[in-house]
């Protein structure tokens, strides 16, 4: 179906070509249309025009309203200050466009106008390693990105940046080469395993490693050449390299699963993955005198990068021994994404923390050519999740907080509350089990999600478990209240009346709902993913007002009134599900 032209954009099309015939010498003037208390919109660009051309704002403003002629749009225009227009809407034109948003499956959001491929990296998580609280904000806002970009029209692909290479997988293969049943478990090592089995294996592992490596030199260079085995690709080390990897993803698959996110196999490429093009990506950068060599190691200087002593710190993309960093990998990944997987977005949601190293790593890409006017690179930078007291999230033991634990106590704390209320809805104990699930990891994504990225957040559980205030529970309820209506209604079938009067609240309501494609859009734009949960609280606080002042099931209504409120609240419980669903958060019918 053909998008939808909102109630914005078509009195903002109204108002530019009445200001275009009352001072034909503007050109295509723009009307700077907003929503308003004092109207539905207000329109404010009569005052900079009529600055510029030395000419009187009110009268434009007036000279604008006579040559306005929109009576199925606009009821009302009234000349107001120095010029504004305040613009009042019909009720017609309201519903009419509401009708039309809800004939469509997509709710009349239009495919973005130039869609390209964008190339996301979220959600990277190190092999052999517990995923802690610092893993959220990546994997959260990464996939509510990837949903929502896909959803505008953008080809999507999701890559997984895990830490697999490096130092510590030396130590780690020559420990289980000279103890080789350390990785086995229990009746053999094809059995299946739990995520929390896995990661006990590799926790037990890893430390046991780390002990002999602490206090054995012998073996300590024993591991430091496995590292070099490692790289130059033999098989018996990639073997058992393999295994650590394969048993790492049992468990990153059963801490996603926990999230409700999806991870598919072929998006996961590691550091490894482009292992076999970090010397020829040092070779084009020297070539190229993008790089050069400084102390025996190949760098790259920036004029604006410097340290405490004024000098310029670089960045180091080989080692003076000849080994690889981050940045070899990273600018690799960089020459894959563009060269081999064609993308027009690099989109990294990393730590704001690293920022400096990517900008860079982006600067670097862009004089070796690699980036460009037709390719750019965006870090998606996020913030520090706190504990109550705003210091960094940790244990009372001073530990980092292991992200299995925190997504079981929201779930917990969750699964609290929906027992609470689950006898005056009837659930089962099977829907109470499913609802904590979704309720709690909700509220654990709309916490991270409605805060803007770069800032840091607290988090609180018992907040985040509220029904009231801005919590994903207040959102996922409203959709629920709206179910129960319409299964109250039985038969009855929403249906748009046009030519009725709308009640202020019928009213605000509407106008809200039209904005969800706007939104979206500027959501996908500029990668802010909290401007949509704001819209979706918003929307569930108009829901709120609405039920206070218009009854949908009442002896007092005609069926006209009673259709059209079904019909006003049938669509926003739609909208209230797909953009929780771009959220990544379930909306169960019965809470």
């Amino acid at each position: 179906m053909a998008s939808v032209t909102s109630l914005a954009a078509s009195v903002n099309q109204r108002v530019a070509d009445a200001l275009s015939a009352a001072l034909p010498e503007a050109g295509s003037a723009d009307p700077l249309l907003r929503r308003s208390d004092r109207a539905d919109f207000q329109a404010n660009g009569m005052l900079a025009l009529a600055k510029k051309l030395k000419g009187n704002p009110r009268e434009l403003a007036g000279k604008v309203v006579d040559g306005l002629e929109a009576p199925d749009l606009i009821k009302e225009i009234e000349v107001s200050g120095p010029g504004f227009l305040n613009i009042t809407l019909t009720d017609e034109a309201i519903i009419k466009t509401l009708a039309a948003r809800a004939v469509d499956d997509r709710l009349g959001v239009p495919y973005a106008a130039e869609s390209g491929t964008t190339v996301i990296d979220f959600a990277q998580p190190n092999v052999a390693k517990e995923m802690h609280v610092g893993h959220l904000r990546s994997a959260v806002i990464g996939a509510a990105m990837s949903e929502i970009l896909e959803f505008t029209g953008e080809k999507v692909i999701r890559r997984h940046h895990i830490g697999d290479w490096g130092t510590q997988f030396g130590m780690l293969i020559q420990y289980l080469i000279e103890h080789p049943h350390e990785l086995d478990h229990k009746g053999g090592t094809d059995v299946e395993v739990s995520g929390e089995e896995a990661i006990s294996n590799l926790n037990r592992l890893y430390k046991a490693s780390r002990a002999v490596f602490d206090s054995d030199p012998e073996f300590k260079e024993r591991a430091r050449q496995r590292v070099v085995e490692l790289q130059a690709g033999d098989e018996e080390t990639r073997a058992l390299w393999q295994r650590f990897v394969d048993e790492s993803k049992i468990y990153f698959y059963s801490v996603f699963n926990k999230l409700d996110m999806e991870i598919r196999d072929p998006d996961i490429v590691g550091e490894s993955g482009y292992n076999d093009m970090l010397a020829e990506t040092c070779r084009l950068l020297e070539e190229s005198g993008v790089a050069v060599r400084s102390e025996g190691a190949l760098c790259v200087f920036f004029d604006d990068v410097k340290g405490p002593d004024g000098n310029q710190v670089p960045l180091i993309v080989q080692k003076s021994n000849g080994g690889y960093g981050y940045a070899a990998t990273d600018l690799s990944a960089i020459r894959d994404r563009v060269q081999n997987l064609g993308a027009d977005t690099l989109l990294y949601v990393v730590d704001v923390r690293q920022s400096l190293h990517f900008k860079m790593v982006f600067e670097t890409a862009r004089r070796a050519g690699w980036l460009g006017d037709k390719v750019e690179a965006v870090q998606l930078a996020f913030g520090t999740v706190l504990g109550k007291d705003g210091k960094p999230f940790k244990t009372r033991e001073g530990e980092t907080v292991r992200l299995v634990d925190l997504l079981d106590e929201a779930v917990e704390r969750a699964t609290t509350v929906v027992r609470e209320k689950a006898g005056k809805v009837g659930l089962t104990e099977a829907e109470i089990v499913e609802n904590g699930q979704y309720v709690g990891i909700g509220a654990v994504k709309y916490a991270d999600l409605s805060t803007s990225a770069v800032r840091d957040y607290k988090f609180d559980l018992d907040q985040m478990v509220s029904l009231n205030g801005d919590t994903s529970v207040y959102l996922q309820y409203a959709y629920a209240r709206v179910q129960s209506i319409l299964r109250k209604a039985g038969d009855a079938k929403p249906v748009a009346h046009p030519e009725l009067a709308l009640a202020p609240a019928e009213r605000a309501l509407g106008l809200h709902l039209d904005q969800f494609a706007e939104v979206l859009s500027e959501v996908a734009a500029a990668y802010e993913p909290h401007k949509l949960a704001a819209y979706l609280y918003q929307l569930a606080s108009h829901l709120t007002t609405f039920y206070d002042h218009c009854q949908v099931i009442s002896d007092q209504n005609t069926t006209e009134v009673f259709e059209n409120r079904l019909f006003l609240v049938d669509l926003t419980a739609r909208t209230l599900h797909k953009g929780m669903a771009l959220l990544g958060i379930r909306t169960p019918g019965r809470l």
